[in-house]
């Protein structure tokens, strides 16, 4: 009887390491797509704590969301210590209330001045100068 684990003469075994390194490779892009984007804490308690906030509603489920957070940390190094960078995570009870009381979905910005009271709001920003343009509205010297 012949054994058929071995490939045959000539048959290269290339192809299904090929096809092999693609799926891992492409298991480790779609799990590496679903980690967190920068350090945005959910704790939306700090809103009107004497500080600008940016709120950023971000749902894992839609692509714009994370797109939005890679925008917001290419400024985010010019207002960090005089802006306070959240998330709503709109998977999550407190994150949908406050969706919900702000009309935001997903990648939906909200700029709060130091008081609190909402300044601007964006929807799906596109360029790093509509980010600064709404952070601009709020005191953040």
């Amino acid at each position: 009887m012949e054994n058929k684990t071995k490939p045959a003469a000539g048959k290269s075994r290339w192809p299904r390491a090929l096809i092999t390194v693609a799926v891992v490779v492409g298991a480790l892009a779609l799990l590496l797509s679903q980690l967190p984007r920068g350090a945005f804490s959910t704790d939306l308690s700090g809103i009107g704590q004497g500080t600008p906030a940016l709120v950023v509603a971000r749902d894992k489920n839609y692509l714009a969301g994370g797109e939005v957070m890679d925008l917001i940390n290419s400024i985010r190094p010019e207002y960090e210590g005089r802006v306070v960078f959240l998330a709503a995570h709109l998977g999550h009870p407190d994150g949908q209330a406050f969706a919900r009381r702000h009309g935001m979905d997903d990648a939906v910005v909200v700029v709060f001045d130091a008081d609190g009271s909402p300044a601007a709001r964006l929807v799906i920003p596109q360029t790093a100068e509509e980010l600064r343009a709404a952070l601009n509205v709020v005191d953040t010297h």
